[in-house]
């Protein structure tokens, strides 16, 4: 699985701050203990949609907790989970499904996980619209060439979802090993239509047109976060985890077109 590594770094400072901000949802797996404090380095494993919101929250963590770096993974849940329990270093985990955490949870690689944001699906299109797209049942005309992600990622299973509340079949043309490799799918114009989450649309800007899926057909997924047990660097790790909970890190998800959990 294509995987998009993405290293954020601040000039080093050899203070090192206490905690992160107070508010946030959290649980004992995840939120820094009393007088815990954060520094130095972590790596943090997260869902592709995650690029554009974690790079943003990295840096504003970075800037809250002199003397931390903050290291990004991006790629396929389903991909990050199973690097993670074949022993790949992490020390945070976001998915962008529960099963995938799940996954991590059971191999006994995390524990508590904090679910913190939700996303619902949209139909991407190139902005001419070539195929004329103007619902999501579109999608199972086979004139309409459709970019899915892989069955197992959540993107995927997550349009599944979609296709049976609308109770439609679409035959995609190219199966992607994320919602980003689709989305790219759709800005290149080698398909018609691609089924991607709300964040997406909204982050790719005018390089595609969002068609909207009426709530009833539409499909979630949550997004969980947890410190994993291999790290070696939990008390940072914890504190990355809860400040994506915190009101701070709720506000850059909202703005990207993250929901509430």
């Amino acid at each position: 699985m294509r995987r998009i590594a993405i290293v954020l770094a601040v000039a080093a400072t050899t203070g090192v701050v206490a905690g992160c901000s107070s508010g946030g949802t959290s649980s004992s797996g995840t939120s820094p203990k009393p007088g815990s404090s954060a520094s130095g380095s972590i790596t943090v494993f997260a869902a592709a949609s995650l690029q554009g919101a974690f790079t943003t929250i990295g840096r504003q963590f970075e800037a809250a907790h002199p003397g931390t770096t903050v290291k990004f993974s991006f790629g396929a849940s389903s991909a990050l989970a199973q690097e993670i329990t074949s022993g790949s270093p992490a020390d945070v985990f976001a998915s962008a499904s529960p099963q995938n955490m799940d996954q991590v949870v059971s191999a006994g690689d995390a524990a508590n996980p904090v679910t913190f944001a939700k996303n619902v699906m949209e139909v991407a299109v190139p902005p001419s619209n070539p195929a004329h797209v103007t619902a999501v049942g579109d999608l199972a005309h086979s004139s309409v060439k459709t970019a899915l992600c892989q069955p197992q990622v959540p993107c995927g299973f997550t349009a599944a979802k979609v296709f049976k509340n609308a109770s439609i079949a679409v035959k995609p043309v190219t199966l992607q090993p994320d919602v980003k490799s689709v989305l790219t799918q759709v800005e290149l114009n080698n398909v018609d239509a691609g089924m991607v989450y709300v964040t997406d649309v909204m982050a790719a800007g005018s390089k595609v047109k969002g068609i909207q899926i009426p709530a009833n057909e539409n499909a979630s997924t949550a997004y969980p976060i947890a410190t994993v047990k291999s790290s070696s660097n939990k008390p940072t790790a914890n504190a990355f985890a809860a400040y994506v909970a915190s009101p701070a890190g709720q506000k850059v998800l909202a703005a990207d077109g993250f929901e509430k959990p």
